[in-house]
């Protein structure tokens, strides 16, 4: 049944929107801008800020635009000089416990209530300057909270207790002394955080951010007794263009390797190759699970690419860790085989070796640490620095290149070419759909004739799909954002526990909406069009490739024969694979 079309004027423009859209959608549908703080597409109206009030012709009676729905014959006006005074007067209640310091800022040019003060012309407060002056916690290795600078719009608490399920962060206190932050009082690193960024993504201010690695990363480039190497994930190609004015989705590949040329980067290398290998060792594994028989517990397999999701099942589902592909992530095996397959070629120290990452991603950062006790070389990390794709506009702006007229040129060899299935890792089902393409080819020993696996694909928060290998059904699960992960996990401990066939064979979990494309260290503005097209550029990135399956892969085939061996050989398992730990959900340090 079609959705009832209500009819409805705004600043005297007739509007025809479906019953059920609020003010504030209904006015953007026509192009009219109703500001705002707290309000996220992403997440529930909660009406805090109330900055965009509007109200109805005739009268002066204020409503909240982001959670007002629409009725029939609605008559309402957006800005009038009621509305500016009473908007502007609350911008100034908010500046007024809001610390001064824009031009150290993390968020300076780039923060939605800097945004509106400007537009609203403020240059004085008429209140009393009233600062929280809480102590700002940087015990997390990827996010900071710098309560001074909340507002209290609860956008980060929303993110991660209703788009995550994690509830690391929650109100304490009432009134003019509510804070944001940790149960108890505690710091981010004893709380259940996975580290996912989508808090510091859909804050509006400088109050959640991730760490910053510029300062060291300009002193190991300036160092001389060090080879300097960086690598970049999937995702990054589809959304750094935004901070250069491009629109979303546009592929910057060859300019981003140029960059990273100019930046002083000896080498250049592509986390698509190490997809590519990843899929090899994943999908290895997971034929050999499959191929044995439904082992009681070793089905089904979960993928282990997205370190806020291990991270999530380390602290709460212990009893499935052994269900974890043992797979290190893309990251972390092109780490390993910078430091000793690429190392022992260029007769290089793993020791002087810089090894860099360029990840949409804030967990990253946490991943480092977390597979020190692993490293494949002897030296403390296989990859020593990981910084977002914010951080790294900062880089090239720094670094003074004009991006959007950089030439173009290519990776290096041989850690830099890749496939169509390693470029879509960034999108939820990318991972499921990559390995899929060469499982097929493991499994039978022949090509797939279409590796389009369509039905994984989407912005779905659970997709499900029964795949044909010749005779031979394979369930599969994807499940896009953690808040979607419980009630699947629940269905899967049960049928554990009672010894029944799975209802999935592979599962593949990514933390945040969309996948990598929409990772907590991305540009800010996230919404659906946003990841859609980010999505649609992945694909248009595989399309155009060559070569779009893992185990074709020229260089790939190459680190086997010279390396390697095979996938899941000792080698590997020694230097491609990871160990899990039972952790608790509130850690203590």
């Amino acid at each position: 049944m079609a959705d009832k079309i209500l009819n409805l004027k705004i600043d005297g423009k007739e509007v025809h929107v479906p019953e059920g859209t609020t003010i504030l959608n209904a006015a953007k549908s026509i192009g009219i801008k109703i500001p705002s703080l707290c309000y996220s597409p992403d997440l529930p109206a909660w009406a805090s800020c109330g900055i965009c009030i509007v109200h109805p012709v005739g009268t002066q009676r204020m409503m909240r635009a982001c959670c007002t729905p629409v009725s029939e014959g609605m008559d309402i006006v957006t800005h009038d000089p009621g509305l500016v005074q009473a908007r502007r007067t609350v911008l100034e209640l908010i500046l007024s416990n809001h610390p001064d310091d824009c031009l150290t800022c993390s968020r300076n040019g780039n923060c939605e209530l800097q945004t509106l003060a400007a537009e609203f012309g403020l240059r004085t407060i008429r209140f009393d300057k009233i600062l929280k002056n809480q102590p700002v916690d940087d015990s997390n290795e990827a996010i900071v909270l710098d309560r001074n600078k909340c507002i209290n719009c609860g956008r980060c608490v929303e993110a991660c207790q209703i788009m995550q399920n994690v509830w690391a962060l929650e109100y304490t206190g009432r009134g003019d002394k509510t804070v944001i932050g940790p149960v108890a009082g505690k710091n981010l690193s004893e709380s259940p955080c996975v580290r996912c960024g989508q808090c510091a993504v859909h804050c509006p201010t400088g109050a959640i951010y991730s760490t910053h690695s510029n300062r060291k990363i300009w002193d190991r480039l300036g160092d001389p007794e060090y080879t300097s190497v960086v690598q970049i994930a999937p995702a990054v190609r589809v959304a750094l263009g935004e901070e250069f004015g491009y629109a979303p989705g546009e592929l910057e590949t060859k300019k981003i390797y140029t960059a990273l040329r100019k930046i002083g980067f000896d080498y250049v290398f592509d986390t698509n190759f190490s997809a590519d290998l990843t899929i090899m060792e994943e999908g290895t594994e997971f034929v050999n699970r499959f191929t044995a028989g439904a082992i009681k517990g070793h089905l089904p397999q979960f993928t282990s690419c997205c370190p806020a999701w291990v991270d999530y099942c380390e602290k709460n589902y212990h009893d499935l860790l052994p269900n974890m592909s043992s797979a290190k992530s893309p990251q972390q095996m092109m780490g390993a085989c910078i430091k000793t397959y690429w190392a022992q070629n260029m007769k290089l120290d793993p020791k002087k070796i810089f090894s860099m990452s360029i990840m949409p991603c804030t967990a990253k950062k946490w991943e480092l640490q977390r597979d020190e006790n692993m490293s494949s070389a002897g030296t403390r990390r296989d990859v020593d620095t990981s910084i977002t794709t914010r951080e790294f506009a900062h880089l090239i702006k720094q670094a003074g290149i004009d991006f959007e007229n950089i030439e173009e040129s290519e990776a290096d060899s041989p850690l830099g070419q890749y496939t169509g299935a390693g470029t879509i890792f960034g999108v939820t089902g990318g991972v499921m759909e990559a390995a899929l393409r060469t499982a097929y080819k493991l499994i039978t020993n022949e090509e797939l004739e279409d590796i389009n696996f369509t039905s994984v694909r989407g912005l779905e928060q659970v997709k499900e799909a029964k795949i044909d290998i010749k005779g031979t059904e394979v369930r599969v699960c994807i499940i896009n954002q953690l808040g979607n992960v419980d009630k699947i996990i629940q269905k899967i401990r049960t049928e554990i526990a009672e010894g029944k066939e799975p209802s999935y064979h592979f599962v593949e979990i990514m933390a945040c909406k969309g996948g990598c494309i929409g990772g907590g260290g991305q540009p800010y503005g996230i919404n659906d069009e946003v990841r859609k097209a980010r999505i649609a550029g992945l694909y248009r990135d595989d399309e155009q490739c060559e070569i779009r399956v893992s185990h074709k892969n020229p260089d790939i085939i190459k680190v086997y024969k010279d390396f390697f061996g095979k996938p899941c050989s000792e080698l590997s398992h020694k230097l491609l694979h990871t160990k899990y730990t039972e952790r608790d959900v509130y850690e203590v340090n």
